[in-house]
């Protein structure tokens, strides 16, 4: 037992620097330490404070430690038990008022960034503000532009830089939570109606990852979404360019099958339902699903748009464990059929 203790405790320093080494280990574009956003920017100002006490804290401690260990330490010859002495009250009162300044310190900062940037409902009725409805659902987003009627898409929300975006968040099923670590911090979805509200912006053009950050089923890890920042009026182009009629297949008799059995849930343009994400526009965007890279922004690991396409339709529980989406085939639809439907979804674009 004891050479078992003896190897284990070997073995904890090694641990703990793979640990240490792991921790460092993910995606860079989701980091909250490289800020794109003045509420990201408030908030990594909060983790450095905060490093920075508990640094100072560390230090001092393990200083007064060593120097204790040293000035102290049994010397040789010495085998009288030292002098017992009783606190000192000077001490113990500063080793009490320097931690509550400590606390101070960093709550006061805190307690400004919580009120400047969680101000949701007053932002949701900033006349300035553009408002978007986000519903979570097992497992995609959907965003509701309520300034454009009509106006839903799924997947990528696109906004304009230097504008303040709030948003009104609820969920179609399960608790999902909303997180875009370059832009903001997280803010759950509810499960009893409770409609949440955040704001987020960035003076800079981009694309940031967001994700659900609540577990919420077997394909939550595949649960992403992309912020789309795009100059002013390429954000109107992408507004107009929205407004355009439904372009259907052109071979009538899969256009009337689509219409059918698809169109049921999804939408194009301006035809179908929204039970399912938005299609209108779909071949123009950087994913299929949320996961399956396109190669619109040339990506490491990106396919052809139309490639992901087929690989997504012809085994939707495949790619994401649990979500709703029947599989073409159960539809009806051929396998020509699936590559017909894939091409004119790869060549639907919006152009702005």
């Amino acid at each position: 037992m004891m050479k078992r203790w003896q190897a284990v405790k070997r073995l904890l320093p090694l641990l703990a620097v793979f640990s240490l080494l792991l921790s460092g280990c993910g995606r860079e574009d989701l980091s909250a330490l490289n800020p794109q956003g003045p509420v990201a920017e408030g908030q990594l100002g909060l983790i450095k404070l905060s490093i920075a006490i508990m640094t100072l804290v560390v230090i001092v401690v393990f200083a007064i430690g060593i120097y204790v260990l040293i000035k102290f330490r049994r010397k040789k010859g010495q085998n009288e038990v030292p002098e017992q002495v009783e606190g000192n009250h000077k001490l113990e009162i500063i080793w009490t008022a320097i931690p509550l300044v400590l606390v101070i310190v960093l709550a006061i900062p805190t307690i400004q960034q919580i009120f400047a940037y969680g101000d949701g409902p007053n932002d949701w009725k900033d006349k300035n503000a553009l408002q978007v409805k986000v519903t979570a659902h097992q497992f995609w987003w959907e965003f509701e532009y309520p300034q454009y009627e009509g106006l839903k898409t799924a997947q990528e929300l696109l906004i304009p830089v230097d504008k303040k975006i709030a948003l009104e968040l609820k969920t179609a099923d399960v608790l999902h939570s909303f997180w875009v670590p370059a832009l903001a911090g997280k803010m759950d979805t509810n499960t009893d109606g409770t409609i949440n509200h955040m704001s987020l912006s960035t003076p800079k053009p981009g694309t940031y990852i967001g994700k659900c950050a609540e577990l919420c089923g077997p394909s939550h890890g595949f649960m992403e979404f992309r912020v789309k920042a795009v100059e002013p009026e390429d954000f109107e182009k992408w507004v107009e360019a929205n407004k355009a009629p439904a372009v259907l297949p052109e071979d009538k008799q899969l256009a009337e099958k689509f219409k059918t059995n698809c169109l049921s849930c999804h939408a194009v343009g301006d035809q179908g339902g929204f039970s399912a994400p938005n299609l209108t526009g779909i071949g123009s965007r950087e994913t299929i699903a949320g996961i399956l890279l396109n190669d619109t922004n040339g990506a490491k690991g990106s396919k052809p748009v139309k490639d992901n396409l087929v690989e997504w339709l012809k085994d939707p529980k495949g790619v994401k464990p649990g979500n709703l989406m029947p599989a073409p085939k159960d539809l009806g639809f051929s396998d020509e059929e699936i590559e017909q439907i894939a091409d004119y979804l790869a060549n639907y674009k919006l152009e702005y």
